[in-house]
């Protein structure tokens, strides 16, 4: 791996791990706190020396360091406590009312400590420069601000989370309704599907066994692969055609289909089940009331990672064309969760016939999960059988 690969994968894994372990993981908490005062007894004992401190840096490091218990004292009850069960709930007036008499208790909490722990303790050290008994406007000054900084924080740190939560809360959200929406294609063909191999079994006909196998096929593409948020579209397309295949079978010689696919269909990837409720209303409500010949014709064609699909279907000119049934409905809702800005959906009712025309822009996400469950390539000709 190149240096400056290696580099900057080293920093991503730093910055991944600042952001999501170290921040927020309880694993590091004691770490986080630590970290933090140190950093805060560093800074006060810098800015009182730029503040003209007769004592030295290192006296000034012991002084503030004497001193983080208190603040602790002082800024914890805010933290943990007025932070989340009153800013960020909403009860704004309380909050300040809270922040207003702890900072009352404060006064107490600093001229208690100076007077009993702090002088006492320096003095027995023997040390000199000590600060007088009685309030002392700079040490509670030092004290109030040095709760500000982690209420700022834990502020910020709730409201990323609370985020972040409602960010995860609206994907399930979505995720759960597109996994909704992709049941809900299928139930007629099914149906229609059985129904088709129930007569043949009744006839003891030779196509049984292979319909059965079509149809389960088809079946564990449904329950399994589709589970993925993206399928090959080789994939996909074998699929349309055993599904136009088993209706074919259904209806016999009263329909003649015309599968034309152009283009590079390899290494292209789509939402499953996207294209197959417009062949399942194309049989539905076009070709299953037209009382003569009737045919279907499916073009396909992959240019520059840009699907363009045509499906053309016969009708009875006197009944008008499902055009928002529910398959339908789900597929438009879809096209919108998962190609936002990325297609082009047309219908045209031309009475004698139906044309639906999708146009769906593929490059983008390529998720690992569908590389993962269908890393096979699927090899399926260009024309139906006969």
């Amino acid at each position: 791996m190149p240096r400056y690969s290696l580099h900057l994968s080293s920093m991503n894994h730093l910055n991944t791990f600042l952001r999501t372990d170290f921040l927020f993981s309880a694993r590091y908490r004691v770490w986080r706190h630590v970290i933090y005062w140190s950093f805060h007894v560093m800074i006060w004992a810098a800015f009182w020396m730029t503040m003209g401190s007769s004592v030295s840096y290192g006296r000034q490091l012991f002084n503030q360091s004497l001193w983080v218990p208190v603040f602790i004292l002082f800024s914890y009850p805010l933290v943990y406590g007025a932070i989340p069960h009153l800013l960020l709930k909403g009860k704004v007036s309380l909050f300040f009312l809270v922040i207003l008499a702890w900072g009352g208790v404060g006064l107490f909490i600093d001229s208690g400590y100076r007077s009993y722990i702090y002088i006492p303790l320096q003095e027995a050290m023997g040390l000199d420069h000590i600060l007088p008994r009685g309030p002392l406007a700079s040490c509670y000054l030092c004290m109030t601000t040095s709760a500000a900084s982690p209420m700022i924080i834990k502020f910020f740190k709730l409201l990323t989370i609370k985020q972040r939560d409602w960010m995860l809360v609206q994907q399930e959200k979505i995720t759960a309704e597109l996994q909704l929406l992709k049941a809900q294609v299928h139930p007629q063909f099914l149906f229609n599907t059985l129904n088709s191999i129930h007569s043949f079994s009744r006839n003891d006909s030779s196509k049984t066994p292979g319909l059965i196998l079509k149809l389960s096929s088809l079946l564990s593409y449904m329950l399994y692969d589709c589970k993925a948020g993206e399928v090959r579209l080789e994939k996909e397309l074998e699929v349309m055609k055993n599904y136009v295949n088993l209706e074919k079978e259904r209806y016999g010689n009263t329909i003649e289909v015309s599968w034309s696919v152009e283009g590079n269909t390899k290494d292209k990837f789509i939402s499953p089940l996207l294209i197959l409720p417009f062949l399942e209303n194309a049989f539905n409500y076009g070709i299953s009331e037209k009382i003569d010949k009737s045919w279907l014709s499916v073009d396909l064609d992959v240019r520059a990672d840009t699907l363009r699909c045509k499906i053309v279907n016969s009708k009875n000119e006197f009944v008008p064309y499902a055009e928002n049934g529910t398959g339908i409905t789900n597929v438009k809702k879809r096209l919108e969760f998962i190609y936002p800005d990325r297609y082009e959906l047309k219908f045209n009712d031309e009475g004698n016939f139906f044309v639906v025309s999708l146009l769906i822009k593929l490059e983008g996400s390529l998720t690992t999960g569908a590389e993962a469950i269908l890393a096979q390539p699927i090899k399926y000709e260009t024309a139906l059988s006969a």
